[in-house]
């Protein structure tokens, strides 16, 4: 295993982002880096309309807390370029495991995530033929699902918006064990 033993630990922020405990060690045949205990993470960061094929987390969780951490302090330290990281990515998740065919899909996932973002766009033309290959072979399996998921997703988030309107919002809920004292001060 490329990452140095310990089991990863971390702490909800919110619904989507979650903090090492822990620092995570990756050691590579020519580099180290380590992922400081607080960085914060959102695992894989997959579109919602996919995750039925690459779900947030699996075997390639570590490896894709060092990208997060490689594509935001690793770039911005000078450590790593945008392409650099998102090629660590998929070596540490063949590292790590996961199977050909998933790790390519990601690596091409992140590379096309590079594009959106202008701080990780420099050197995204020498990635462009890869990208667009496995992309291409990639659409027959990934698309006709996506074509039936995404109006369903559509549909769903009319309808919560719709309910949202109705129903008003909860209160946060408040446990409380037999005699404590509510708020107005009388025994629950």
């Amino acid at each position: 295993m490329p990452f140095e033993p310990g089991s990863l630990t971390v702490s909800r922020v919110d619904a989507d982002t979650w903090a090492l405990v822990d620092e995570l060690v990756y050691r590579g045949r020519w580099e180290r880096f380590v992922v400081p205990a607080g960085f914060r993470t959102d695992f894989a960061s997959v579109p919602r309309v996919v995750t039925w094929l690459i779900p947030r987390f699996g075997a390639y969780t570590l490896a894709a807390i060092l990208h997060d951490w490689l594509c935001t302090e690793g770039i911005r330290s000078g450590a790593v370029t945008s392409r650099q990281a998102d090629g660590i990515f998929r070596r540490v998740m063949r590292e790590s495991g996961v199977p050909v065919l998933r790790r390519w899909l990601m690596w091409a996932g992140v590379r096309w995530g590079a594009l959106t973002d202008e701080e990780r766009r420099a050197g995204w033309l020498f990635s462009a033929p890869g990208v667009l290959a496995i992309s291409l072979l990639a659409a027959p399996l990934v698309v006709p699902p996506v074509l039936v998921i995404l109006p369903g997703l559509m549909v769903y988030a009319v309808a919560e918006g719709v309910v949202a309107l109705v129903v008003p919002p909860r209160q946060q809920l408040v446990l409380r064990t037999p005699g404590s004292r509510a708020v107005d001060g009388r025994p629950v």
